[in-house]
């Protein structure tokens, strides 16, 4: 990691913000330096609560803040493609919450501007780096062949037209907020998909409010995924092959306990507890690799960020045929 700690700049006051503020507390590897919002009055509140020196009241003022060494974006959905090129065009490394953008072209395009210019660049898909799941993937092997991957992803939501998973114009839906967690889970298992099937249930703003997903590979394997903001659903994983499998508690996409089960032998239970919300290991991540003088990461490859908005845009072809 740096020397010093990397100084970040965040771009938006929301929840998730909020929680990547919290939790950068809890690493040396980087501080809050700034903050960046459409109005003073937000980058204002989200300061003085996170006690972040510097506020401004435009994301171009943050992009271009020359005691910012990079940028979170963390903003509402349709606008990350937006304020991840103002960073870039701006010279900064870019980590960019999940969902990456709206579609695979936004996101191919954003790829693109990255390696162009020999910048970093990560979708904040913050599950890969906790510390379960890097156990996880080095026990796959022990699977033997992978026959399936289940996972689902529930909440329940009181139904509110301004609330942004309700609506339209903020990138609302179940999909896209809650099942890009499944859809990443099983890409990371089992890459691309070859055969997609869906079928999604409408919310009162047309938006949707359910989504389950059958997703078929080259290899015969298939991923049985789901998600809903209507009901808290059990939110667990699970990886299933010729010779064991591993059983990822809920939520399976926070810092979670599993089991590995073999087809023959004895269980093997590994517990994990973290404090915070584990958004600190992606953080250490983005450290680590900018000063090795890297430009993405091998655990969050922007080629398979861009293959998994490509299967998102096929899930959603799914439901309209």
């Amino acid at each position: 990691m740096t020397n010093a700690p990397l100084r970040w700049g965040i771009m938006g006051t929301g929840g998730i913000a909020a929680a990547f503020a919290e939790d950068l507390e809890l690493t040396d590897s980087g501080v809050v330096a700034a903050v960046g919002s459409r109005t003073a009055e937000s980058a204002g509140r989200f300061a003085d609560d996170h006690r972040v020196e510097t506020r401004h009241s435009s994301y171009e003022a943050l992009a271009n803040d020359p005691d910012v060494d990079v940028v979170y974006v963390a903003t509402p959905h349709p606008m990350h493609h937006g304020n991840a090129r103002l960073a870039l065009e701006a010279g900064k490394p870019v980590l960019v919450e999940k969902p990456f953008t709206m579609n695979a072209n936004e996101a191919r395009d954003l790829v693109d501007l990255a390696r162009g210019r020999d910048l970093f660049l990560m979708e904040a898909m913050w599950t890969r780096f906790l510390p379960h799941v890097r156990h996880v993937r080095e026990l796959l092997p022990d699977l033997g062949t992978v026959v399936t991957v289940a996972a689902d992803h529930g909440q329940w939501f009181a139904e509110d037209p301004a609330f942004r998973l309700f609506a339209p114009e903020l990138g609302g839906g179940a999909l896209l907020d809650l099942g890009i967690y499944p859809v990443s889970f099983a890409s990371m298992v089992l890459g691309a998909p070859e055969r997609v099937a869906a079928m999604a249930t409408a919310a009162f703003t047309g938006v949707d409010a359910q989504m389950s997903m059958l997703l078929g590979y080259a290899s015969g394997a298939q991923a049985v995924l789901t998600c809903t903001l209507s009901a808290v659903s059990p939110t667990t994983a699970s990886i299933v092959g010729t010779e064991g499998r591993i059983e990822i508690d809920g939520p399976f996409y926070a810092p979670a306990s599993f089991t590995f089960i073999p087809r023959e032998g004895e269980r093997r239970r590994f517990e994990y507890v973290d404090e915070g919300r584990g958004l600190r290991f992606q953080a250490d991540e983005v450290a680590l690799r900018l000063a090795a003088g890297e430009t993405g990461s091998p655990l969050m490859p922007l080629d398979e960020t861009v293959s998994i908005m490509t299967t998102m845009d096929r899930v959603l072809a799914a439901t309209r045929t």
